[in-house]
């Protein structure tokens, strides 16, 4: 009979996290049954990546994932999660049901996975959230992340020691570009600054759009969906370059298309192990970035001097000076390419989580 995983995200949207759970359910194959609660009713973008012979659903009579804390939401959530052989949790959203884990009994092993922080949480942790953590993480069977930010996090602020798991792609699939993205006509001696994001306030895209503001003969594309895309637009508007930029929504298996860009660029407030950056990697792209996280560590040794504070002018100086650098563009992608392939492998990657899920479910 197939082990039946319940995967509990703070959202489904097709976005860093949800996109490396869906390759791992992927390539497991049929060997697991997978169901997938989110704590945003409705946030279910990623669930078209799912292959189709996999055996997932989406219940909508669950237990709601969110609500005030209470021993009657605990306990419900707890006589749900029992029906299943492995729990998986996600980030901060997901986190009543580790507390509902860590107070019931004879429930099954649990794995949280903590992927990085929202906008509220950006510059500074919330203390009250630390602590609830503290308290709900003792009875999970792991805690992962994929990065060493967060891997000192948990150690000095949650008190746990945690599993690293690096985020890994199918680095040869991005040999070269196969997909159109809509609205993009190449004009010649137009360099194509481009990113992949969910549009959240977090990314701060709106400092990617200033920026590329200030370089005439940059045309910018941002390949996603989310609830910022009117502030986007209206920034771009502002500054007059609506024509110069391409919002073709969220496009799937970006092994296609990302290689069309000249130029990635990852403009956002807090990051973890932005899997976007590895795929700009992967395909040969110079990379522009501000130093949250892992970022500075990730791209390759020549590339780090354009990982900058994150701050609009040194940005901005940063993403300007490497749109007139052609010959330093080619060797940054060269040199981003050759670590993507030496460091970044999905195979490792998923063994490490295949062996770190079947010894949870062979141990309880």
């Amino acid at each position: 009979m197939k082990k039946r995983i319940l995967h509990c995200h703070s959202t489904f949207d097709a976005g860093g996290k949800e996109a490396r759970a869906v390759r791992l359910m992927n390539a497991f194959g049929d060997a697991f049954d997978h169901t997938i609660l989110t704590a945003v009713p409705g946030a279910l973008g990623a669930r078209p990546l799912i292959d189709p012979g996999i055996g997932a659903h989406f219940p909508t009579d669950a237990p709601s994932l969110s609500g005030k804390p209470a021993p009657g939401r605990y306990r419900q959530l707890a006589r749900y999660m029992r029906g299943f052989d492995l729990i998986l949790t996600y980030n901060w959203g997901a986190m009543d049901a580790v507390m509902a884990h860590r107070l019931a009994r004879n429930m099954p092993p649990l794995i949280h996975h903590e992927d990085g922080f929202n906008a509220d949480e950006a510059v500074r942790l919330k203390t009250k959230r630390n602590i609830f953590r503290r308290l709900a993480l003792p009875t999970a069977h792991a805690l992962v992340v994929p990065s060493e930010t967060l891997e000192n996090i948990a150690r000095e602020i949650w008190h746990r020691t945690p599993v690293r798991i690096p985020n890994g792609i199918d680095v040869p699939a991005y040999d070269r570009p196969t997909v159109t993205i809509p609205g993009l006509n190449r004009i010649p001696g137009e360099i194509i600054v481009g990113t992949l994001a969910g549009l959240r306030a977090v990314k701060n895209l709106p400092r990617l759009v200033r920026a590329v503001a200030a370089i005439p003969n940059a045309r910018l594309v941002i390949v996603g969906e989310g609830p910022e895309r009117a502030t986007i637009m209206a920034e771009a508007q502002r500054l007059g370059m609506s024509d110069r930029l391409v919002l073709p929504g969220f496009m799937a298996r970006p092994q296609g298309y990302v290689g069309q860009f000249d130029v990635f660029a990852l403009s956002s407030d807090s990051e973890q192990f932005p899997i976007s950056l590895v795929e700009a990697m992967a395909a040969g792209l110079p990379c522009v970035a501000t130093d949250v996280g892992d970022v500075a560590t990730i791209v390759s040794e020549p590339n780090r001097p354009f990982v900058s504070v994150p701050d609009d002018a040194a940005f901005a100086t940063a993403l300007r000076t490497l749109c007139g650098d052609a010959p330093m563009r080619q060797l940054l992608g060269s040199a981003n390419r050759a670590k993507a392939l030496a460091d970044y492998d999905e195979r490792a990657m998923i063994a490490r989580y295949r062996t770190l899920y079947d010894a949870a479910i062979r141990d309880s």
